[in-house]
C-alpha cells in the first residue's frame, strides 16, 4: 500500500536523521507525524504541535529529500518562526523563513528537494533581516505552509496574498460555504451541528488536546487525512514558545557533546536562546511612554461657548539625564552613534537633555544641558578612563531641584551599583553581557 510505503520512508528518515545528524532528529522526534487533506496541505506544514504531510507529496521524495523536509519543518519550530512573525504579512514572513532555513539544512549536508527556496544572497540572515529584502508585490507562496495564524488572519487582506491552503472559489464564495450548500458532499460537517465526526483534530475536554482520530484510507491507497488544525491561542503559542526554547537547548547540548552541530547551526541556537535585542526601538519606546500628551483640567478649553470646564490637551516637557561610562569600556564611535539616538527621539517627545559622564568620578566638565529645541552633540573630549562607579552620578541627580523623569546611562555595566534604586525609571543600554541589579536593561547589539 502507498500508505505503507510513506510512513516506512518517514521512519527511516527520522531514524537517519538521528543517527547522522542527532540536533535535527531530535526536534524531529518532537513533532508527531500526521497524514492531511491534499486540500489544504499540498506539501508538508507545521502548528508547533504537529507535523503535517501530504501523503502523495512524499510518497514523490527521496528518502535523503524525506530528511530534508522533515529538518526543515523542526527547524521552523524550534527557532520559534510561529513566534516572531509579529505583523509581519504572512506569506512574506513564510517564504522569509524558507529562505533562512533552507541553505543552512544544504550546507550541513541534506538532499534539499526540487522545489526548495533557496538564493545565496541570504545565506547567513536571520528572516528578520530577508523580510525587507522581499518584494513587496510577492504572491508565490512558500513550499510549506504554517498554521500558527490567528482566526482574523486566516481571512485574505489587501495586502496578505491568498495562502495557498486556502483555496479562494471562482466565484468568490469560500470554500466552506460551498460545502455547507452542497449537503451531498462528503464534508465532516453536517446540518445536525457535528462538525467534528470526521475531522482530524479532537474536540471538546475529554478527548484530549492531541488525540487525533484516525485517517480514512482513499480508494487509491493515499489516507484520507487530517482535516486543518484550528489556528494557535495565545495562550497555547506562549507556552510553545517555551516549550520550543527547551528542545532547541536540549538538542544543541546533546548534539555539540558528540560534535556534531554545525557553526551556522551554532550561530541560530545562540540568536534564539541569547537574542541581541533591538536596542533603538526599546529605547525609543520607554522614552517616548515618559512623554505622553495628557489632558488637564487647569485651563478651561475655550473652544466651545458652553459654561461646563472642558479638559484641554497638554504638552509636557520631559527632562532626561544621559549618563555615558567613560572609563573605557566604550568606545567614542559607540556613544556618538548612541547619542544621535537620543536625539533622533528627542525631536520626537520635546525632551530637555542633561548629559553626564562618570568614570569612577564625575566629569569635571559636565554636565552638557541641551534644551529641547537644541541638538544634541557630543563634547569634544572627556576626561577620564579610570573605574566605574555608578554612584556618582545618582548622587549628583540627587541634588538636582527636580528628579529627572527619566535616567539612560550607556555602560558595560561592570561597577558599583547604589544600594537602592532612585524612584525615577532607569534605562541601562548595556554593552557586554554584565546584568544590572534593578532597572531596565536593553542589550546593545
Amino acid at each position: 500500500m502507498a500508505e505503507l510505503d510513506v510512513e516506512n520512508k518517514l521512519a527511516a528518515a527520522r531514524t537517519r536523521l538521528i543517527m547522522d545528524k542527532p540536533f535535527l532528529g531530535a526536534l524531529v522526534l518532537r513533532l508527531p507525524l500526521q497524514p492531511a487533506r491534499s486540500d489544504w496541505c499540498r506539501t508538508t506544514t507545521s502548528d508547533a504541535r504537529t507535523l503535517y504531510y501530504n501523503a502523495e507529496y512524499v510518497e514523490q521524495l527521496s528518502l535523503a529529500e524525506t530528511e530534508f523536509v522533515l529538518a526543515q519543518q523542526a527547524l521552523h519550530c524550534a527557532l520559534l518562526h510561529f513566534a516572531r512573525r509579529g505583523h509581519r504579512i504572512r506569506n512574506r514572513w513564510d517564504l522569509a523563513c524558507d529562505f533562512a532555513v533552507n541553505p543552512i539544512l544544504i550546507h550541513d549536508g541534506l538532499t534539499a528537494p526540487p522545489d526548495t527556496l533557496y538564493n545565496a544572497e541570504f545565506e547567513g540572515m536571520t528572516a528578520e533581516e530577508i523580510y525587507p529584502l522581499l518584494q513587496d508585490d510577492e504572491t508565490e507562496p512558500s513550499p510549506d505552509e504554517n498554521l500558527e495564524d490567528t482566526p482574523g488572519e486566516r481571512q485574505r487582506g489587501p495586502d496578505d496574498p491568498t495562502p495557498a491552503r486556502e483555496e479562494q472559489r471562482p466565484d468568490g464564495e469560500d470554500k466552506d460555504r460551498d460545502e455547507d450548500r452542497d449537503e451531498g458532499e462528503d464534508t465532516g460537517t453536517d446540518r445536525d451541528g457535528d462538525e467534528d465526526r470526521d475531522r482530524g483534530e479532537s474536540r471538546g475536554p475529554e478527548s484530549g488536546t492531541e488525540e487525533q482520530a484516525q485517517p480514512r484510507e482513499r480508494e487509491d491507497g493515499y489516507p484520507q487525512g487530517a482535516h486543518e488544525p484550528p489556528p494557535l491561542s495565545a495562550q497555547e503559542r506562549e507556552t510553545l514558545e517555551v516549550q520550543w526554547k527547551q528542545r532547541l537547548a536540549g538538542a544543541a547540548q546533546q548534539a555539540m557533546q558528540a560534535g556534531k552541530l554545525s557553526r551556522d547551526l551554532a550561530r541560530l541556537v545562540d540568536y534564539v536562546l541569547a537574542p541581541k535585542l533591538p536596542w533603538r526601538m526599546l529605547l525609543a519606546h520607554y522614552m517616548t511612554a515618559q512623554a505622553r500628551d495628557d489632558y488637564s483640567y487647569m485651563r478651561p478649553s475655550s473652544r466651545r461657548g458652553e459654561p461646563a470646564i472642558l479638559p484641554s490637551l497638554r504638552s509636557q516637557q520631559v527632562d532626561v539625564v544621559i549618563a555615558l561610562d567613560t572609563s573605557g569600556s566604550i568606545s567614542r564611535e559607540e556613544m556618538l552613534e548612541f547619542l544621535s539616538e537620543i536625539d533622533a527621539i528627542k525631536g520626537q517627545i520635546r525632551a530637555r537633555v542633561v548629559l553626564q559622564a562618570c568614570d569612577a568620578r564625575l566629569n569635571p566638565d559636565g554636565p552638557w544641558i541641551f534644551e529641547a529645541w537644541e541638538r544634541l552633540v557630543m563634547p569634544e573630549s572627556f576626561k577620564g578612563g579610570g573605574g566605574t562607579d555608578f554612584r556618582p552620578v545618582f548622587e549628583w541627580a540627587g541634588t538636582l531641584d527636580r528628579e529627572p523623569d527619566l535616567l539612560v546611562y550607556f555602560t558595560d555595566a561592570v561597577g558599583r551599583f547604589p544600594a537602592v534604586p532612585p524612584h525615577y525609571p532607569v534605562i541601562w543600554l548595556v554593552k557586554g553581557k554584565a546584568t544590572v541589579p534593578w532597572g531596565q536593561r536593553i542589550q546593545l547589539n
